[in-house]
């Protein structure tokens, strides 16, 4: 369906942590080497740090829809507005999709675990997470969201 939404979903597969998954699938239009944008979303995995909290893969479409549409200038309110709505626009189709946008909620946690040790990737890992389907996901809306944007334009 969607060749970033593959490509997400194939990056954590792969290993990257959820919201590198995503912004890496957006490396050519976000202008960030691999190395780069794998760093800066390295801190956001499982929530923001496997706290559970917002999605990463959101803040991996986040951090891509920024960085492609996003504002520069402090003083420019109307661009400022253009993004949060943007990103506000992004959560909302997800959360319309998937219930909510918190992490412990998307992986039916009543809590965060108390620990940042990340999980060891395995068959049993995988088998019990929807986070691959999720990074498809977001990159899809993500991707659909621009794509309405350039025919708007």
């Amino acid at each position: 369906m969607s060749e970033r939404g593959d490509k997400a979903k194939e990056l954590f597969m792969s290993g990257y942590n959820c919201t590198q998954s995503v912004l890496l699938a957006f490396s050519d239009l976000t202008g960030l080497d691999d190395v780069t944008a794998a760093r800066l979303a390295s801190g956001f995995g499982g929530g923001m740090g496997r706290m559970r909290e917002v999605c990463g893969t959101l803040c991996g479409a986040f951090m891509a829809a920024g960085i492609i549409n996003g504002y520069e200038s402090p003083a420019d309110f109307s661009e400022k507005a253009r993004t949060y709505k943007m990103i506000q626009d992004i959560a909302a189709e997800f959360k319309a999709k998937n219930g909510s946008i918190i992490c412990r909620e998307l992986l039916g946690l009543k809590s965060a675990e108390g620990t940042y040790i990340p999980e060891k990737r395995t068959k049993e890992y995988y088998a019990k997470r929807p986070c691959p389907m999720l990074a498809k996901q977001a990159a899809e809306i993500l991707e659909d969201y621009l794509k309405k944007l350039t025919a708007e334009n």
